[in-house]
């Protein structure tokens, strides 16, 4: 039966963008995700609602017990639950499976985001690369025609330039794995001039050139450019800016974490936008989600880590540090 009442239809407009993610993940392997200490009921629904729509193949690492206890009933035993002690253990053989070839991304359960990623970052036994890891926010924004990936507002607190160079690569690489055929990266400040006073003005610049040179592939990059005219094309043109990216920009790079937080969450909160999180850069993705991430949230950051680790799967790995 077809419904048309007044209140469905903005939810259906305001999640269509994640629907469409996990209509694209849906029709790809389901990822082997070991999923560490799903002890409450948040995290282990989230992870079998996501086997249900066959996104995902968890593996359940933590304490036996207490996993079946957030269960509420529902039955395991189709499951592979891998036993651990405690949360530092289930972040530890967690990693580990994915070094011995069994799973291939992670996902955070009920621990702290410190303990799952202090086993990532380990120089032995972790899952290190050349790479610097960074966060991305991929949002389903009311209003916005694509997702809008918003980066790095959760790991790299006051990145270096070098550092913002990962920073950017790392989102270029997911945007690609989502199929979009134009990357557009805006490196964003509170202003479009260069300014020496205003440190992330002269690296936006110099990002852009880097990417001019090479050290910065698979998108095109403007910058700096306000948050106003790199998503806005009538802002762009009446500060007569004319790039490829002004106004159109799919990729925000932030200056440092707490802008990248503050404007995730403002969208979250004030525009009603949903925000998938994932990390990259280590060997595979990393969903990180939290408890207080709606449902379909957690589904869209599986959803998400799947694209990303299909897409990887066809191109050439990362260098081992």
């Amino acid at each position: 039966m077809v419904r048309s009442t007044t209140q469905e239809a903005p939810a259906r407009r305001r999640h269509e963008k994640y629907e469409r993610l996990i209509a694209a993940a849906q029709a790809r392997p389901r990822l082997a995700v070991a999923v560490a200490h799903p002890c409450d009921e948040a995290s282990l629904g989230a992870a079998l609602e996501a086997a249900d729509l066959g996104l995902i193949e968890p593996i359940l690492v933590g304490p036996r017990p207490r996993i079946a206890a957030a269960a509420g009933g529902r039955d395991l035993g189709a499951l592979r639950i891998v036993e651990a002690a405690h949360s530092h253990d289930s972040a530890a053989r967690a990693v580990a499976l994915v070094n011995a070839g069994e799973a291939g991304a992670l996902m955070k359960g009920s621990l702290h985001t410190d303990e799952l990623m202090g086993a990532v970052v380990r120089r032995e036994g972790g899952l290190r690369t050349a790479r610097r890891l960074s966060h991305c926010f991929v949002m389903d924004v009311p209003g916005h025609d694509d997702p809008l990936i918003i980066t790095d507002a959760a790991i790299n607190i006051a990145p270096t330039l070098e550092e913002k160079r990962d920073i950017v690569q790392n989102a270029i690489d997911l945007a690609h794995s989502f199929g979009v055929e134009v990357v557009r990266v805006a490196i964003v400040s509170a202003m479009e001039t260069v300014n020496p006073k205003v440190p992330s003005t002269v690296d936006a610049a110099a990002l852009c050139k880097m990417a001019d040179r090479g050290q910065i592939t698979g998108a095109v990059l403007d910058g700096p450019l306000a948050l106003d005219n790199a998503i806005d094309l009538g802002a762009a043109a009446i500060k007569k800016i004319r790039s490829a990216v002004a106004g159109r920009a799919n990729v925000l790079v932030v200056p440092d974490l707490e802008a990248g937080n503050m404007l995730a969450k403002s969208l979250t909160f004030l525009a009603d936008a949903d925000a998938a999180g994932i990390v990259l850069g280590a060997r595979v993705p990393i969903i990180l989600t939290s408890r207080a991430d709606a449902r379909l949230t957690r589904l869209a950051s599986c959803a998400v880590a799947t694209l990303f680790a299909s897409g990887r799967r066809a191109a050439s790995p990362l260098p081992e540090v």
